[in-house]
């Protein structure tokens, strides 16, 4: 049985249009690990933090999670992450684990500091805010409401 060379050179337009097209999805997708200079943070739960996850600061990714490790002798979770290497960040900045939303992916969010110095590479965040479930959330404000209703009794 002969096959007609147009259905092969068919074939192989399509098999190379499937080929750019997922190129091209992967370079829009940013998915690629951002290259720089690696910094770590420590925090008590990273609920559901994952290696690759974005670094944000401002909305805007500005490095990768790449490796998470547990601390045995604290039970922490120390956090690094690739940062650009044209993005310089104040010794006093704040580092937080938040989500996308109620559902969606978690990330670390940067709030750039305001001291004169600059982390370099291998450096510590010292403030880190760690991940709030919707569990503790609603827990705090049951918290709030409970105990102003007990003030306001005595």
């Amino acid at each position: 049985m002969l096959k007609k060379p147009i259905e092969t050179i068919m074939g192989l337009v399509v098999l190379l249009i499937a080929v750019l097209f997922l190129v091209f999805a992967y370079r829009v997708s940013d998915l690629q690990v951002v290259q720089g200079y690696t910094l770590t943070a420590n925090f008590m739960k990273v609920g559901g933090l994952s290696i690759g996850s974005d670094v944000r600061i401002n909305g805007i990714k500005v490095g990768t999670v790449t490796a998470q490790t547990l601390n045995n002798e604290d039970y922490t979770v120390d956090v690094s992450f690739s940062i650009s290497s044209d993005i310089k960040l104040p010794t006093d900045s704040v580092v937080a684990i938040v989500s996308d939303g109620l559902m969606g992916d978690k990330f670390v969010k940067i709030m750039p500091g305001k001291a004169n110095e600059f982390l370099k590479d291998g450096d510590r965040f010292h403030k880190t805010k760690d991940f709030k479930t919707l569990e503790d959330m609603v827990g705090e404000i049951i918290f709030m409401v409970t105990d102003g209703n007990e003030k306001n009794d005595k």
